[in-house]
């Protein structure tokens, strides 16, 4: 029997969303995939600032909804997807091959592609709670990621 682990916390602000990305970051490895869904303004971006934030990157981070990729240079390279746009017709992109690359993947509305995602990855649900109230609901998929959340919560 598989018993499927899930944490719940409450962000009551932008700082807050960040601060936490940070302690995932602080904890990274290559080819790390985390997957955020949830609808719009719920946090994704914020979310994958910190990320960005905690791994040195300066430039500024903004949703890549038309370019689905983008691609910071950090401690390890962040590869931050926006796949809203694909409508989980991913053929042709090269999105698998970011997987092994030995980055950390961050995927805005990753419910989308579920069909390619790695066995083994971390899923953040975003929720609004309030005007900037956030309640995320995480997932870990496989040891790595269960260890993870134990390290951070």
């Amino acid at each position: 029997m598989v018993i499927e682990m899930e944490y719940k916390i409450t962000t009551h602000n932008e700082r807050e969303t960040i601060e936490l990305a940070q302690n995932f970051e602080s904890e990274k490895f290559p080819n790390m995939i985390i997957c955020l869904d949830g609808e719009l303004g719920s946090g994704k971006t914020v979310f994958t600032k910190g990320i960005a934030n905690a791994l040195g990157i300066q430039e500024s981070i903004t949703s890549p909804t038309f370019t689905i990729i983008k691609e910071y240079e950090g401690e390890l390279p962040l590869y931050h997807m926006d796949v809203y746009r694909l409508n989980g017709d991913v053929d042709g992109t090269g999105i698998e091959e970011y997987f092994t690359k030995g980055g950390v993947v961050v995927i805005e509305w990753a419910d989308m592609i579920k069909d390619i995602l790695p066995k083994e990855r971390l899923e953040i649900k975003f929720r609004v709670a309030g005007e900037n109230k956030r309640v995320l609901i995480l997932k870990p998929y496989g040891q790595k990621y269960e260890d993870l959340c134990e390290a951070v919560l």
